[in-house]
């Protein structure tokens, strides 16, 4: 009864296409926000900020990206991961040659490198798609990955070959380097997160979105109709290629501390696709469904044998997570093939109607 329209009148156009039309969802979110901003940083230690809130969020955030592309557009890409690579290697250089200025602003910026990057290797997309455009996007990710590892100038010629990321400060307050807390990089990572998934949302809810939508729905009515099929596409390569670079900078800068070129390997990348698929594709909180399920439901399951006191070693744990994990997103998949996100979609459309039948 609480999760109802009745009463509340649109006079515009504006408010009528509004991403969040219903009064009670706009209570949700800014609920969502509140215990994000202010519950999570007093309530939550230090592992947990560490361990499972940052990654979880730079993870949807490249997550999104790959949405954008495959979701939407309907073009699947297998080298997420290296375009983070790219991304979290231009910051890299840029924070090295420029250390004055703000890293915040070196991550966002290393976001248009990847954005370039992504739409050299959309170009095949005009005239290849489904299997054969993924096969693309994996020797992208190969190639990159190789790149990585073979031009020392990216890692300013380190011997150990990895990306050490020194102490960067924020009005006064370190937030990278091994002096940051995990409060203050947890705060920069959840505010990036937030104003780029709002960004995204308006953009798939616009008239981008809609391109795309059309593009992903049927290319060549999509063409018809008078859409420009490859700015249409590498517009949607850009976009998602931006939103990676900024997740790879974030997850080197902000949550790792240092990184390989093995860091941004195909199996980042199949993790990312993993996430799309089980959130939910065309959907921007199924990203984030997708990577709670993935990243967040292995740490339960690695510390649930402990809280319970059952004597089971280190490596069994592993391996039941694996088998578990994996279980579980077989039984998603079958209830619902367009994701969690679909489920919540049901879920809201029955509380709308409850308790009469639907």
């Amino acid at each position: 009864m609480f999760y109802r329209e009745a009463g509340q009148f649109k006079t515009s156009y504006a408010s009528d296409q509004a991403i969040f039309p219903i009064l009670q969802d706009r209570i949700g979110i800014a609920i969502i926000l509140a215990i994000a901003f202010i519950a999570i940083p007093v309530f939550g230690g230090s592992f947990f900020l560490a361990s499972v809130m940052i990654p979880f969020l730079i993870l949807s955030l490249a997550a999104i990206g790959l949405n954008i592309l495959t979701g939407y557009t309907g073009l699947v890409s297998l080298g997420t991961a290296g375009f983070m690579g790219v991304g979290a290697y231009a910051c890299y250089k840029l924070s090295s040659l420029y250390p004055d200025v703000s890293i915040v602003v070196w991550i966002v910026v290393s976001g248009f490198f990847s954005a370039a990057v992504g739409v050299l290797f959309g170009l095949p997309s005009l005239r290849i798609k489904g299997f054969y455009l993924a096969v693309a996007t994996l020797a992208a990710q190969f190639f990159l990955q190789w790149f990585f590892a073979r031009v020392q100038w990216l890692y300013n010629y380190n011997p150990s070959g990895a990306i050490e990321v020194p102490k960067h400060t924020l009005f006064g307050i370190a937030v990278t380097g091994p002096q940051a807390t995990p409060t203050a990089r947890y705060f920069v990572v959840l505010t990036i997160v937030v104003v780029m998934t709002w960004f995204a949302s308006n953009l798939v809810h616009g008239r981008i979105g809609r391109m795309w939508m059309a593009v992903r729905d049927m290319d060549i009515a999509a063409q018809l109709m008078g859409i420009r099929l490859l700015n249409a596409k590498l517009l949607a390569f850009a976009v998602s290629s931006f939103y990676a670079g900024v997740a790879g900078a974030m997850m080197v800068f902000l949550w790792l501390g240092a990184a390989e070129p093995e860091a941004f390997k195909i199996d980042e990348s199949f993790l990312l696709l993993f996430m799309v698929i089980i959130g939910g594709l065309g959907s921007i909180i199924g990203s984030f469904m997708g990577a709670a399920l993935i990243h967040i439901l292995p740490i339960i399951l690695r510390a649930l044998p402990d809280a319970l006191g059952l004597p089971i070693g280190s490596a069994t744990v592993e391996h039941l997570t694996f088998m578990v994990t994996g279980a579980l997103i077989i039984f998603f998949l079958i209830v619902e093939p367009h994701g969690l996100a679909r489920l919540w979609q049901i879920g809201k459309q029955k509380l709308r109607v409850w308790p009469f039948p639907y």
